[in-house]
């Protein structure tokens, strides 16, 4: 098989971006629904009052749910490819992602089967086509604001992994894996949720602080979990590796 042909170092890299591009992508169409963890939980809203002018709501988008996995197999290639490997994650998915936009959109202007209408209609008025476009149709400022916070977020993720890993070397891995994550995270959060609902959006200042802060907290919280299983990872990743020199 060809895939033998390939090194340790070679198949760790395939296996490692596939793991990037598929949660990658996934959490960039999820990305589009806003849920309430509170009501998820089976608790009523915090309805608390800020600062800013609103009330503060645990409300998130879906997206957030796995794209800590993202910044951190991006930390793990960071640690075994260096920024090249992680620049080429980053474009080559970034190109992905907006392949994937295109093929939904051309998807949701395709004419529907009749029995499929009628099968999904019920006794209502549901309508599974229209239900269809508008989940997956996103609009323009969506696909800007996470194509733009994704290499952003990525590229300074990148930058500041490398500047902790250059004084540290390769001791402290929770420092350059959880500090760059926290602060590329925290960029990303914003980012998106600014271009995608308020700059192209109708959302006000005080809902894109909200869901925005909201998912950075998320974010911040499974980064600092997911911590020990950036040691076990590195663990077995050493072992695979070595057994090959």
């Amino acid at each position: 098989m060809i895939f033998q042909q390939f090194s340790k170092r070679q198949k760790l890299f395939i296996f490692l971006f596939g793991i990037f591009l598929t949660n990658a992508i996934i959490a960039e169409i999820i990305g589009v629904k806003i849920v309430s963890i509170e009501k998820s939980l089976g608790f009523n809203p915090l309805h608390l009052p800020t600062s800013w002018g609103t009330f503060w709501d645990l409300n998130q988008t879906a997206g957030a749910l796995n794209w800590p996995i993202v910044f951190i197999v991006s930390d793990i290639i960071n640690d075994y490819f260096g920024k090249k490997g992680v620049r080429f994650i980053s474009f080559t998915t970034a190109g992905f992602i907006a392949y994937s936009f295109i093929i939904i959109y051309l998807a949701t202007l395709l004419v529907p089967a009749d029995f499929w209408l009628d099968t999904n209609r019920g006794n209502s008025n549901f309508n599974i086509n229209e239900a269809f476009s508008r989940i997956f149709r996103q609009g323009l400022g969506i696909i800007t604001g996470s194509l733009l916070a994704f290499l952003v977020s990525q590229i300074v993720d990148a930058l500041i992994f490398e500047r902790i890993k250059a004084k540290t070397g390769s001791k402290m891995i929770w420092l350059r894996a959880t500090g760059s994550t926290l602060i590329s995270q925290l960029i990303d959060s914003f980012l998106v949720i600014g271009v995608a609902f308020y700059l192209f959006g109708n959302w006000t200042i005080g809902q894109w602080f909200n869901v925005s802060l909201n998912n950075y907290l998320y974010k911040f919280f499974i980064a600092i979990l997911f911590t020990p299983l950036l040691y076990i990872a590195h663990h077995y990743i050493e072992q695979y590796l070595k057994e090959e020199n």
